[in-house]
Protein backbone atom coordinates (compact mmCIF):
# COMPACT_ATOMS: atom_id res chain seq x y z
CA UNK A 1 0.00 0.00 0.00
CA UNK A 2 1.37 3.21 -1.03
CA UNK A 3 1.44 6.61 2.08
CA UNK A 4 -1.72 7.99 -0.10
CA UNK A 5 -4.01 5.52 1.37
CA UNK A 6 -5.35 5.31 4.93
CA UNK A 7 -6.41 2.31 7.07
CA UNK A 8 -9.44 1.92 9.57
CA UNK A 9 -9.83 -1.04 11.94
CA UNK A 10 -13.30 -1.92 12.77
CA UNK A 11 -15.17 -4.46 14.50
CA UNK A 12 -18.97 -4.86 14.05
CA UNK A 13 -19.68 -8.84 14.70
CA UNK A 14 -18.77 -11.27 12.47
CA UNK A 15 -15.72 -10.39 10.02
CA UNK A 16 -17.30 -11.86 7.11
CA UNK A 17 -20.35 -10.27 7.15
CA UNK A 18 -18.60 -6.75 7.88
CA UNK A 19 -15.86 -7.08 5.02
CA UNK A 20 -18.41 -7.49 2.33
CA UNK A 21 -20.54 -4.80 3.23
CA UNK A 22 -17.21 -2.80 3.29
CA UNK A 23 -15.79 -4.44 -0.12
CA UNK A 24 -19.02 -2.47 -1.65
CA UNK A 25 -18.00 1.12 -1.09
CA UNK A 26 -15.66 3.10 -3.85
CA UNK A 27 -12.68 4.35 -2.39
CA UNK A 28 -12.38 1.07 -0.65
CA UNK A 29 -8.94 -0.65 -2.11
CA UNK A 30 -8.33 -3.69 0.07
CA UNK A 31 -11.01 -5.60 3.55
CA UNK A 32 -8.79 -7.89 5.77
CA UNK A 33 -10.41 -9.62 8.53
CA UNK A 34 -8.89 -10.18 11.41
CA UNK A 35 -8.90 -9.85 14.99
CA UNK A 36 -7.46 -6.76 17.38
CA UNK A 37 -7.99 -6.07 21.01
CA UNK A 38 -6.81 -9.45 23.13
CA UNK A 39 -3.97 -10.29 24.70
CA UNK A 40 -2.73 -13.23 23.39
CA UNK A 41 -0.03 -13.35 20.17
CA UNK A 42 -1.28 -14.22 17.23
CA UNK A 43 -4.92 -15.66 17.96
CA UNK A 44 -6.31 -18.50 15.91
CA UNK A 45 -9.83 -18.58 14.75
CA UNK A 46 -10.72 -21.41 17.26
CA UNK A 47 -9.23 -19.56 20.21
CA UNK A 48 -11.20 -16.29 19.41
CA UNK A 49 -14.21 -17.84 19.10
CA UNK A 50 -13.55 -19.52 22.40
CA UNK A 51 -13.40 -15.93 23.87
CA UNK A 52 -10.37 -16.61 26.14
CA UNK A 53 -8.21 -14.44 24.35
CA UNK A 54 -10.54 -11.17 24.39
CA UNK A 55 -9.57 -10.35 20.92
CA UNK A 56 -12.64 -9.07 18.77
CA UNK A 57 -13.14 -10.12 14.81
CA UNK A 58 -12.38 -7.17 12.59
CA UNK A 59 -11.78 -5.63 9.61
CA UNK A 60 -8.91 -3.66 8.59
CA UNK A 61 -10.29 -1.21 5.00
CA UNK A 62 -7.47 0.80 3.38
CA UNK A 63 -9.02 3.15 1.58
CA UNK A 64 -8.50 6.07 -0.82
CA UNK A 65 -9.16 9.53 1.10
CA UNK A 66 -9.34 10.99 -2.18
CA UNK A 67 -12.59 9.28 -2.52
CA UNK A 68 -13.58 8.14 0.94
CA UNK A 69 -13.59 10.00 4.23
CA UNK A 70 -12.84 7.79 7.43
CA UNK A 71 -16.93 9.54 8.34
CA UNK A 72 -17.86 7.79 5.49
CA UNK A 73 -16.58 4.40 6.66
CA UNK A 74 -17.87 5.28 9.87
CA UNK A 75 -21.15 5.95 8.69
CA UNK A 76 -21.62 2.66 6.78
CA UNK A 77 -20.13 1.01 10.05
CA UNK A 78 -23.02 2.16 11.96
CA UNK A 79 -25.86 1.41 9.28
CA UNK A 80 -24.58 -2.39 8.66
CA UNK A 81 -24.95 -3.42 12.39
CA UNK A 82 -26.22 -2.98 15.65
CA UNK A 83 -23.95 -0.45 18.09
CA UNK A 84 -26.27 -0.75 21.58
CA UNK A 85 -26.09 -4.27 21.74
CA UNK A 86 -23.08 -5.80 23.98
CA UNK A 87 -21.27 -8.78 22.93
CA UNK A 88 -23.87 -9.64 20.32
CA UNK A 89 -24.68 -9.26 16.63
CA UNK A 90 -27.48 -11.29 15.23
CA UNK A 91 -27.50 -14.81 16.60
CA UNK A 92 -23.13 -14.22 17.32
CA UNK A 93 -23.09 -13.82 21.13
CA UNK A 94 -19.59 -13.18 22.79
CA UNK A 95 -17.40 -10.24 23.34
CA UNK A 96 -15.37 -11.32 19.90
CA UNK A 97 -18.51 -9.84 18.03
CA UNK A 98 -18.33 -6.85 20.22
CA UNK A 99 -18.80 -3.10 18.53
CA UNK A 100 -15.28 -1.27 18.28
CA UNK A 101 -13.65 0.89 16.73
CA UNK A 102 -9.84 0.90 17.03
CA UNK A 103 -8.25 3.95 15.68
CA UNK A 104 -4.67 4.47 14.06
CA UNK A 105 -3.77 8.22 15.06
CA UNK A 106 -6.02 10.56 17.26
CA UNK A 107 -7.71 12.24 14.55
CA UNK A 108 -9.25 8.73 14.05
CA UNK A 109 -10.23 8.70 17.73
CA UNK A 110 -11.71 12.58 17.84
CA UNK A 111 -13.65 11.68 14.72
CA UNK A 112 -14.84 8.57 16.00
CA UNK A 113 -16.08 10.07 19.49
CA UNK A 114 -17.61 13.13 17.90
CA UNK A 115 -19.62 10.68 15.37
CA UNK A 116 -20.52 8.95 18.43
CA UNK A 117 -21.72 11.53 20.37
CA UNK A 118 -23.80 12.56 17.12
CA UNK A 119 -25.75 9.38 16.40
CA UNK A 120 -28.63 10.68 17.34
CA UNK A 121 -28.91 13.49 14.79
CA UNK A 122 -31.27 13.47 11.80
CA UNK A 123 -28.56 11.90 9.75
CA UNK A 124 -28.83 8.74 11.11
CA UNK A 125 -31.20 5.98 12.52
CA UNK A 126 -31.97 7.32 16.24
CA UNK A 127 -30.28 5.71 18.86
CA UNK A 128 -31.59 8.64 21.74
CA UNK A 129 -33.25 5.41 23.79
CA UNK A 130 -30.24 3.18 23.29
CA UNK A 131 -26.93 3.54 24.78
CA UNK A 132 -24.32 3.13 22.16
CA UNK A 133 -21.71 0.36 23.70
CA UNK A 134 -18.87 0.70 20.97
CA UNK A 135 -15.41 0.55 22.08
CA UNK A 136 -13.27 3.38 20.91
CA UNK A 137 -9.74 2.52 22.13
CA UNK A 138 -6.25 2.78 19.92
CA UNK A 139 -5.12 -0.10 17.84
CA UNK A 140 -2.55 -1.83 19.63
CA UNK A 141 -1.98 -4.84 16.80
CA UNK A 142 -4.00 -6.22 14.29
CA UNK A 143 -3.69 -9.88 13.79
CA UNK A 144 -4.34 -10.77 10.10
CA UNK A 145 -7.09 -14.04 10.15
CA UNK A 146 -6.57 -17.33 8.56
CA UNK A 147 -6.57 -17.27 4.49
CA UNK A 148 -9.77 -19.20 4.32
CA UNK A 149 -11.72 -16.19 5.54
CA UNK A 150 -10.33 -13.47 3.46
CA UNK A 151 -13.36 -12.79 0.88
CA UNK A 152 -15.39 -15.71 2.45
CA UNK A 153 -18.64 -13.97 1.46
CA UNK A 154 -17.03 -14.01 -2.40
CA UNK A 155 -16.33 -17.04 -2.44
CA UNK A 156 -19.44 -18.79 -0.48
CA UNK A 157 -21.96 -16.79 -1.78
CA UNK A 158 -24.32 -19.92 -1.19
CA UNK A 159 -23.54 -20.43 3.05
CA UNK A 160 -26.64 -19.97 4.47
CA UNK A 161 -24.67 -17.85 7.39
CA UNK A 162 -23.75 -15.76 4.14
CA UNK A 163 -27.16 -15.75 2.68
CA UNK A 164 -28.72 -14.64 5.80
CA UNK A 165 -26.11 -12.03 7.81
CA UNK A 166 -23.97 -11.42 5.08
CA UNK A 167 -26.37 -10.56 2.22
CA UNK A 168 -28.04 -7.97 3.82
CA UNK A 169 -25.80 -5.75 4.97
CA UNK A 170 -24.30 -5.70 1.47
CA UNK A 171 -27.57 -4.88 -0.13
CA UNK A 172 -28.32 -2.42 3.03
CA UNK A 173 -24.98 -0.75 1.42
CA UNK A 174 -25.96 -1.24 -2.47
CA UNK A 175 -29.04 0.58 -0.99
CA UNK A 176 -28.01 3.30 1.14
CA UNK A 177 -24.91 4.07 -0.28
CA UNK A 178 -25.64 3.79 -3.88
CA UNK A 179 -25.24 7.04 -6.17
CA UNK A 180 -23.10 8.30 -2.62
CA UNK A 181 -19.58 9.20 -3.29
CA UNK A 182 -19.35 5.93 -1.07
CA UNK A 183 -21.30 3.80 -3.10
CA UNK A 184 -20.32 1.86 -6.40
Amino acid sequence: MTDEYETATLAGGCFWCIEAAFEELDGVVEVTSGYAGGHVEDPSYEAVCRGTTGHAEVVQVVYDPAVLKFEDLLAVFFTIHDPTTKDRQGPDVGSQYRSAVYYHDDEQRETVERFVAELGSDSFESYENDEIVTEIEPLERFWEAEEYHQDYYDKNPNDRYCQFHAEPKVKKVREQFAGAPTGK
